[in-house]
């Protein structure tokens, strides 16, 4: 029997607290120069599709308004201690199936490297599968982005399918790598 939404919402916390950071539903408050900076910084958005959009103040009002009335989450991960804004995590989540689909961003650079993108994942995947008690968590990454697969491993997600030569990198093919975690493992 599938879920429906008022489980998926009495089941998720509206905030969910690490040792770090915090995942809090992403609002207007968050959409800020900074947050629209991170997105048309090619570096940051290297290995994202959101690299080929310039991003406004009013299309990231879209982006977030696209998540009303859906089971889908947009969730800003939040610094514990100063509520300071570091990146942002969506969870596309399907309910007939038990299935969700997360993706990542650590927008700010300095960031990087210190575990912040492995621990709010980490709560992400835990949330769903423990707390909504959906049955399989699926995330992907280009094969270069070794950082990204790197926190999918560490989360425990293994390898599930390859989608060889998928996406260009720089004018060059990259295989797409998906991976799975079920809640039985």
């Amino acid at each position: 029997m599938a879920l429906n939404r008022n489980q998926l919402n009495e089941s998720l916390p509206s905030v969910i607290k690490g040792i770090r950071l915090q995942l809090v539903p992403f609002a207007i408050k968050h959409i800020q120069a900074n947050y629209v900076s991170w997105l048309n910084n090619g570096e940051i958005v290297r290995y994202s599709n959101q690299r080929f959009r310039q991003h406004t103040l009013q299309s990231c009002r879209q982006y977030l308004d696209s998540f009303e009335g859906t089971s889908n989450r947009f969730l800003a991960i939040e610094d514990i201690t100063s509520g300071e804004l570091i990146g942002t995590l969506t969870m596309y989540i399907n309910l007939y199936h038990e299935t969700a689909d997360i993706g990542i961003l650590i927008g700010s650079s300095s960031r990087w490297g210190n575990g912040y993108g492995q621990e709010a994942f980490g709560l992400a995947v835990d949330a769903l599968l423990i707390l909504a008690k959906l049955r399989k968590i699926t995330a992907g990454a280009m094969a270069s982005n070794v950082g990204m697969i790197k926190v999918l491993q560490k989360c425990g997600m293994a390898l599930e399918a390859t989608r060889k030569g998928q996406e260009l990198l720089d004018g060059k093919p990259v295989d797409i790598l998906y991976f799975a975690k079920f809640s039985s493992q």
